[in-house]
C-alpha cells in the first residue's frame, strides 16, 4: 500500500505515522490491486482530526474522525472505512479481491465492526431539468436564488463541461468539475 501523510498545523512524532500505516494497511486485504492511502492529520479546537482516504481503481473510500486522542481518531477512521466496505459488500465484490470478505482468525480478533445488512437504495423522486451553460458565478447566484445546497450546470468557462457548485459547511463554496 502506498501512503501519503499530511500534517496540517500540527507536528506529530513518527510513531503516529507508523501507527496509522499499520492500521490502514489492514484494509489492504480487501483489494486486488495496490491501493493508495492518504492520511491527513490536524488539530482544531483541542480535537485531533484524522482523515483517511483510500483510492483503488475507480473506488474512493473516505472517513474523517475527530476525537481528543489522535490514535483513537485513526482507529475510528479505519473502522468507519471497514464498515463502509462491509455495508456495501455485494456492490463492491466485483471490484474487490475475490475472498475479501472471508473471515480469518486474525480478522476476528482485531475487527470489532459488526456485519451489517445491506440496505437497498430507494430512489423516491426523479427530477429532470435542462442543464444550461453558464459561468461559475452565475451558477452560484442561481443556487442561492433557489436556496439549494448544490447546483448542476454546464461550465461555459470549461467548454461546456459538466460541473456542480455547492455550499460548504464553513460558509464558502465548492466546485466539482468533470475531467
Amino acid at each position: 500500500m502506498k501512503f501519503k501523510f499530511t500534517n496540517k498545523k500540527v507536528t506529530l512524532p513518527k510513531s503516529v505515522h507508523a501507527y496509522a500505516e499499520k492500521k490502514v494497511s489492514k484494509l489492504e486485504r480487501y483489494f486486488q490491486t495496490e491501493p493508495e492511502a492518504s492520511v491527513v492529520f490536524s488539530v482544531e479546537k483541542g480535537r485531533n482530526n484524522a482523515e483517511v482516504t483510500v483510492r483503488v481503481g475507480g473506488t474512493i473510500l473516505r472517513s474523517a474522525q475527530s476525537t481528543p486522542d489522535m490514535f483513537v481518531s485513526i482507529d475510528a477512521a479505519v473502522a468507519d472505512i471497514e464498515r463502509q466496505l462491509r455495508k456495501n459488500k455485494a456492490r463492491l465484490e466485483k471490484r474487490l479481491r475475490k475472498d475479501a470478505f472471508v473471515r480469518t482468525a486474525e480478522a476476528d480478533e482485531t475487527s470489532f465492526v459488526p456485519d451489517e445488512d445491506e440496505e437497498e437504495y430507494n430512489i423516491v423522486r426523479t427530477k429532470r431539468f435542462p442543464i444550461k451553460p453558464m459561468s461559475v458565478e452565475e451558477a452560484v447566484l442561481q443556487m442561492n436564488l433557489l436556496d439549494h445546497t448544490f447546483f448542476a450546470f454546464k461550465n461555459e468557462d470549461a467548454e461546456g463541461a459538466f460541473a456542480v457548485v455547492y455550499r460548504r459547511q464553513n460558509g464558502g463554496y465548492g466546485l466539482i468539475e468533470d475531467d
